[in-house]
């Protein structure tokens, strides 16, 4: 079952402090490029996935075809794709050991998400951490 109680969400944003944003935009008036900004203002790496844009830079960050071509370690996977999209990038995190994957707002896929879970990951959906993090009070990630 995703975790949805506020003292969970408030762990996973506490404990995560790489990643990877798959949707990620270079046009400043989408929500994914906010909320990258956003969440690099607050202290997390983010590393954008995007194929379309991939080796190129965006806010800092070379961005990657897909989550398995990032050669870093991934604490959580923040996905900005249609629901539909979920769940080969859901399998791609899972095969790299992402702690987490997080569903944005209206991102909802319960077999993905199951299958993540029985992986061992932890899972959210249909929120966004952007407005998670001030209603928690989240404080700023350090390294």
């Amino acid at each position: 079952m995703p975790e949805s109680r506020p003292d969970q969400l408030r762990q996973i944003l506490e404990s995560v402090r790489t990643i990877a944003l798959v949707g990620a935009s270079e046009k400043p008036h989408r929500d994914s490029h906010s909320v990258m900004a956003f969440l690099q203002g607050r202290g997390y790496r983010v590393i954008p996935v995007n194929p379309r844009l991939a080796g190129g830079q965006l806010l800092g960050e070379t961005v990657y075809p897909n989550i398995t071509s990032i050669p870093d370690a991934i604490d959580m996977a923040d996905l900005f794709l249609a629901s539909r999209r979920v769940g080969p990038i859901v399998d791609e995190a899972i095969r790299k050991g992402v702690g987490v994957v997080w569903m944005q707002i209206g991102v909802i896929d319960e077999e993905a998400a199951q299958r993540a879970e029985d992986a061992g990951l932890k899972v959210v959906m249909d929120r966004c951490p952007k407005q998670e993090i001030p209603r928690l009070g989240v404080p700023l990630a350090t390294a």
